[in-house]
């Protein structure tokens, strides 16, 4: 059973609906919660076969409000890259993703936003992203991308959405496997909060038999790309 690194930067951010798909083809992963006590970011040279990094709610990367844990994660997410190791980056993941590619992020005010992202490359994560599919954002900044990445889906502002480095990383700005509680504790989690989102609540709820649809050919094509259903063989911890 291949073994994914998970970095979670709040306790209302998490892998949501992706976890059952993961558990379903016998993907194991295991949480970094840096945010906590005794929590910490997972070092390069943990033993695993690929890196999660998830949304962050209102911490951002741009300098405005950075999560803490920012430059470490920048390291240990440039090793993993370096490594040629598979990285799937969420929202504020998405953008610690661009920076260790080279690229940066951008600053913009906390953005709670529904709606729907366009395919703009036909054969996009294996020919598996959906052509049209919703797009869930709740996020501080924005990635800058490094040239050398490829975007495969935008926003309805034309943004980019979902984007690839290299051929085993992707970058998702929004979370495709949102749930309503999600983006109900973050706003409970946090003094600070998008204003009036109540309508979004509601268009969230409405959304979510679409999101689950979605999120079929999604996981397809994030396996396709990132390989986690090869056979790795790793060397022993105690050989090391």
């Amino acid at each position: 059973m291949n073994l994914l690194n998970v970095v979670q930067h709040t306790s209302a951010d998490y892998l949501g609906l992706i976890e059952d798909h993961l558990e379903g083809r016998r993907i194991r992963f295991r949480y970094f919660r840096p945010f906590t006590e005794q929590g910490t970011v997972p070092g390069p040279g943990d033993e695993c076969d690929g890196l999660v990094l998830l949304g962050g709610g209102p911490w951002g990367s741009a300098g405005g409000r950075d999560v803490p844990t920012l430059q470490k994660e920048i390291v240990v997410t440039r090793a993993m890259l370096d490594m040629g190791k598979p990285v799937i980056g969420i929202g504020l993941g998405a953008q610690i993703l661009a920076i260790a590619a080279g690229g940066s992020s951008e600053s913009m005010p906390l953005e709670f936003a529904v709606g729907y992202a366009t395919r703009v490359v036909d054969d996009a994560m294996a020919g598996f992203l959906p052509e049209r599919f919703p797009h869930v954002t709740y996020m501080r900044d924005r990635p800058a991308l490094p040239a050398h990445a490829q975007v495969l889906a935008v926003d309805e502002q034309e943004r980019p959405a979902v984007f690839q480095v290299g051929v085993n990383a992707l970058g998702f700005c929004g979370h495709p496997g949102f749930k309503t509680a999600m983006a109900e504790d973050l706003i409970m989690e946090f003094e600070e909060a998008p204003e009036d989102p109540a309508p979004r609540l509601q268009q969230l709820q409405l959304l979510v038999p679409e999101i689950e649809d979605a999120l079929v050919p999604i996981m397809t094509g994030i396996i396709k790309v990132t390989g986690l259903m090869q056979i790795r063989h790793r060397i022993p911890i105690s050989l090391r």
